[in-house]
């Protein structure tokens, strides 16, 4: 596929990114040049070794962080170049699922997953959801998906990493994002569990027809459930192929800094015996 085919219908709901440069004050280049176009509904997996950059470029897709160069087109819009108003809004439409979920840790479990639609309600029902939540079956139901519904009145810093990572995931599936980002959403998590969760993103955005792109360690997870494979390498686009098209030369390439290739479990992958499944809907 070539990037810049049928770019147009690209940038009108999916996003892209051309010459998009991100150097921090200390003079580290972060990004360099980074052009990646991506259609609305496509399913794209981001890998790369710890440091190459794929944490920043998330970022940089959920217009949390503004890049010291180039151009970015997210959803229609240019977050950079709209007013605040309009760049509200975008974020409101953007969801991100964090590796450390930024969950404070004496909150509800039902109120964190909640949170996910504080930008889109008016004010009063956002501030009135924090004292009694509004919609308490809401969030029932997409814990429920992941097999959290039991905890849903639990503390959130009474859960471990990966059920808190659980809780982030039902936080995105809640707000029903237009663009659906994860950043090594099941690095907490076992492998049979991380199977599991990444093939639940997967068949979530193909059931609503959304973009989604997700940032993951394992290389057998991306191969598996994403059509689409992109690699980071020192803040470049190292390449951007369909994952049969990946081959171990350029994986053992792409991770040669760290010596072997990370993986989750033995490929292909079979959800452990016990363990219930996920659910789309």
């Amino acid at each position: 596929m070539s990037p810049l085919h049928g770019a147009q219908t690209r940038i009108t709901m999916g996003f892209s990114l051309e010459g998009v440069r991100l150097t921090h004050a200390n003079g580290f280049h972060a990004l360099r040049g980074v052009d990646l176009h991506v259609a609305a509904g496509e399913r794209v997996a981001l890998i790369g070794a710890s440091g190459a950059g794929k944490t920043t470029l998330l970022r940089v897709l959920a217009a949390s962080l503004r890049p010291t160069g180039g151009r970015v087109r997210l959803l229609g819009g240019e977050p950079w170049v709209d007013s605040p108003r309009v760049l509200r809004r975008l974020r409101s439409r953007i969801g991100l699922v964090h590796q450390a979920p930024p969950i404070p840790p004496r909150q509800r479990v039902v109120t964190a997953v909640l949170a996910g639609r504080l930008g889109q309600w008016p004010l009063w029902k956002a501030l009135a959801s924090l004292v009694l939540p509004v919609d308490p079956e809401g969030a029932a139901r997409e814990l429920a998906r992941l097999d959290m519904a039991e905890r849903l009145y639990a503390r959130c810093d009474r859960l471990s990493g990966g059920q808190l990572q659980r809780v982030a995931l039902a936080r995105v599936l809640y707000q029903q994002p237009e663009l659906l980002l994860a950043d090594e959403p099941v690095s907490a998590m076992d492998p049979a569990l991380s199977e599991l969760t990444v093939a639940l993103l997967n068949e979530e955005a193909v059931r609503r027809g959304v973009t989604l792109v997700a940032s993951l360690h394992a290389v057998d997870l991306a191969l598996r459930h994403f059509p689409r494979v992109v690699g980071v390498k020192e803040g470049a686009i190292a390449f951007d192929l369909p994952a049969a098209e990946v081959t171990e030369a350029l994986l053992r390439d792409l991770y040669a800094a760290e010596g072997a290739l990370p993986l989750a479990g033995e490929m292909p992958g079979t959800p452990a015996p016990g363990l219930p499944p996920l659910r789309c809907a």
